[in-house]
């Protein structure tokens, strides 16, 4: 599997806004973004002419990066929100924020979806009761994801009420974190994903 080992503060830079790889780093002064806002590399601080298709291939290669996918999988993603019902654009954008790792990182579980991702693959969370160890499964409305009380002990890396107060709780989640569950109230819509994206020329440059 692709596994991208550079600095992931690089990705930051080079898309120009916080994509929030590295969770609460990315709130500290320790954060490279604010250090530096400006593209990597000897010609970071040029000016440049930007094209139509940069623009677009940016706004993808964004989104993927928060989202934490590979190419291939963002492909299926847009294929399938292409085949729905709807906005292509809002229809990839929910899948994307139906993905498992994302709901952990939603309710507060995860600093990141990075640290979700690897908290869902080691077996910490059960879905409707059920062992489960894969990040990109989608959510569906009365999905109940919980960590038994077993694993509770296992100290998690981040205070839910903590992190859901510093970060905000989506309207579509539902948490109780004394007992350590969240609830899936409903399907997320478009005015739920607050991140800075225009789906719109995702659309655009697949649709060349």
């Amino acid at each position: 599997m692709a596994k991208y080992n550079d600095s992931k503060c690089r990705l930051c830079r080079r898309e120009g806004v916080k994509l929030m790889i590295k969770g609460d780093r990315c709130h500290t002064e320790k954060c490279a973004f604010d250090r530096r806002p400006y593209a990597p590399g000897q010609h970071g601080r040029a000016r440049k002419k930007i094209s139509d298709y940069a623009l677009q291939l940016r706004e993808k290669q964004k989104v993927r990066r928060i989202y934490g996918v590979l190419e291939r999988q963002f492909h299926t993603y847009f294929t399938k929100a292409d085949m729905a019902k709807g906005i292509t654009g809002h229809n990839l954008l929910i899948c994307l924020e139906r993905r498992l790792d994302n709901v952990v990182y939603r309710l507060g579980f995860a600093s990141s979806r990075q640290q979700a991702r690897q908290l869902v693959r080691h077996g910490l969370f059960t879905l409707n009761g059920r062992n489960v160890n894969i990040p990109s499964i989608l959510v569906r409305s009365g999905d109940v994801l919980e960590v038994p009380e077993k694993k509770r002990k296992t100290a998690l890396p981040i205070n839910a009420i903590q992190a859901i107060a510093r970060r905000g709780l989506p309207g579509w989640l539902e948490i109780d974190g004394t007992a350590f569950r969240g609830t899936v109230k409903a399907l997320p819509q478009r005015d739920d994903i607050q991140t800075p994206i225009n789906e719109d020329l995702i659309v655009e440059l697949y649709s060349k």
